[in-house]
């Protein structure tokens, strides 16, 4: 059996990869792309769900990492962690909507539990996540997180973070012990 097509590489993001996380996290999210995966924004939020800078901006920071998961060479997959001392923080998670549903989503959040644990220490992972989202807090649950009630506001009018569709969007907390 061929097994290269998903045969999955892990490494941390660089500079050069600025334009493809950006293109993946968009796709992943937002526009009709999206739709092809389970984890559409599209009917919550318009726009761009992340841009160049941002993106960079991440990668630079010295108490964060960005994971490029790669498959035959493009990268399919990213997720950011954040050493935040007690607790790392889990964001900029997308698998590309072409792959989703094939376990690569729980592969790479196992490796980002195992690297926050394995590298800072850290007890918990903390996210947070558009509490309408229902079927993704779902999936995170079923994986070990706990919704917290703890909301925080969507930052309406920075569109850097999408145009809203609608007026009650807010983040809720999730937290998941790392034994």
């Amino acid at each position: 059996m061929d097994t290269t097509a998903t045969e999955s590489t892990f490494r941390d993001a660089t500079d050069a990869d600025v334009d493809a996380l950006v293109s993946l996290v968009d796709s992943a999210y937002r526009g009709d792309a999206s739709r092809a995966g389970w984890t559409t924004e599209a009917d919550l939020l318009e726009g761009r769900r992340t841009d160049p800078e941002g993106v960079l901006e991440v990668i630079k920071s010295p108490d964060t990492r960005v994971l490029a998961v790669e498959r035959a060479g493009r990268i399919v997959a990213c997720c950011q962690l954040e050493n935040r001392g007690d607790h790392a923080y889990f964001g900029m998670f997308a698998v590309s909507p072409t792959v989703q549903g094939g376990g690569l989503g729980r592969t790479v959040l196992e490796e980002a539990e195992r690297r926050a644990r394995a590298d800072w220490g850290v007890t918990e992972m903390h996210m947070t996540v558009i509490s309408l989202r229902e079927d993704l807090i779902a999936w995170y649950e079923r994986r070990g997180y706990r919704r917290t009630g703890r909301m925080t506001p969507f930052p309406y009018g920075d569109e850097r973070f999408g145009i809203p569709q609608r007026d009650d969007l807010e983040f809720e907390l999730l937290v998941k012990p790392l034994g």
